[in-house]
């Protein structure tokens, strides 16, 4: 597989060369990605239909889950399908697509958690005056912001990584158009556009992150000082959901750009970019449904009802 050269795309290199192998990554990537899409799928339907959850919260949350089914569907389907076909072979216009699909929705969604934390902030810190200030124009200016901010990025990205010019076999030690990998595959170093662009991203990245650190310490020193527990434990459970998906984003993300590059990519290479690229988007529901009880109340009425209908 490494003497193939793809002239107008590239090669995806597999897990393994073993096709029982293979086989197996193919079936659990299935399974994850069925995972995903399920969950993701309840969250969106059971907040567009449940009038208890018709919020600012739960409005961002299916947003967030949208963003995690778009992340999960770009990369993913396509590795399943070359693990049981037995072939990586991927067109240039499909790697640019899928580069650009996976940038957008990844720095979308660093803006979704923050514009989510804002909102925790705002219901904890001021929780009288949360409706005037969350109101509908601010969620809608919001969202707007998430997705236009998400959208130049994955441009931005996207036209630097192709400017440069690639030589030699096209093979990318990814299952899918990793930008990292992309850029070991030019001809010289001439990337400094592409460095730019990912500097940039790289700061306003942080930058959201300092935000939600923020919000969240004036999160936690107003919720210790509510005097009953009861009123803690409501608080808490409706920040941390988010705030695990936060760590698990941001922890997964951090730990795989600044591993030591490795012109020889290893398993754990592989496992680390399964972290931050497949995991996140799967564990997500997982996570709201479990720690939240309004999600958990609304999900049990949706089977109650749709079992009710069953049996009519």
């Amino acid at each position: 597989m490494a003497n193939v050269t793809t002239i107008n795309g590239f090669l995806l290199m597999t897990f393994s060369s073993n096709p029982e192998l293979e086989i197996l990554h193919g079936s659990l990537f299935l399974v994850l990605y069925l995972v995903a899409f399920t969950g993701n799928t309840l969250i969106i339907t059971v907040t567009s239909i449940d009038h208890a959850l018709y919020s600012p919260m739960y409005f961002f949350l299916k947003h967030l889950s949208f963003l995690d089914l778009c992340y999960i569907t770009v990369t993913v389907p396509r590795s399943v399908c070359n693990s049981f076909m037995h072939s990586g072979n991927i067109s240039l216009w499909e790697c640019i697509l899928q580069c650009f699909t996976f940038t957008a929705c990844g720095c979308a969604e660093v803006a979704m958690l923050t514009v989510m934390s804002y909102d925790r902030y705002v219901a904890i810190c001021f929780p009288l005056h949360y409706e005037i200030i969350m109101d509908v124009s601010t969620c809608v200016y919001g969202i707007l912001t998430v997705w236009i901010s998400g959208v130049i990025a994955g441009v931005m990205h996207t036209a630097a990584t192709f400017s440069i010019h690639f030589c030699g076999p096209k093979i990318i030690h990814q299952f899918f158009c990793d930008v990292p990998q992309l850029l070991k595959l030019s001809c010289s170093s001439d990337y400094a556009g592409e460095l730019g662009v990912t500097g940039f991203i790289a700061l306003a990245a942080f930058v959201c992150f300092i935000f939600i650190g923020f919000s969240y310490t004036h999160i936690f020193s107003t919720v210790l000082r509510i005097p009953s527990a009861e009123g803690r434990v409501k608080a808490f459970s409706t920040c941390l959901p988010h705030l695990c998906v936060v760590i698990l984003f941001l922890f997964t993300g951090v730990f795989e750009f600044l591993k030591p590059p490795s012109n020889s990519p290893t398993v754990l290479d592989f496992l680390l970019t399964v972290l931050y690229a497949v995991v996140p988007p799967a564990l997500n529901p997982v996570i709201y449904s479990l720690r939240n009880n309004a999600m958990k109340a609304a999900l049990r009425n949706i089977f109650k009802g749709r079992k009710a209908y069953l049996f009519c």
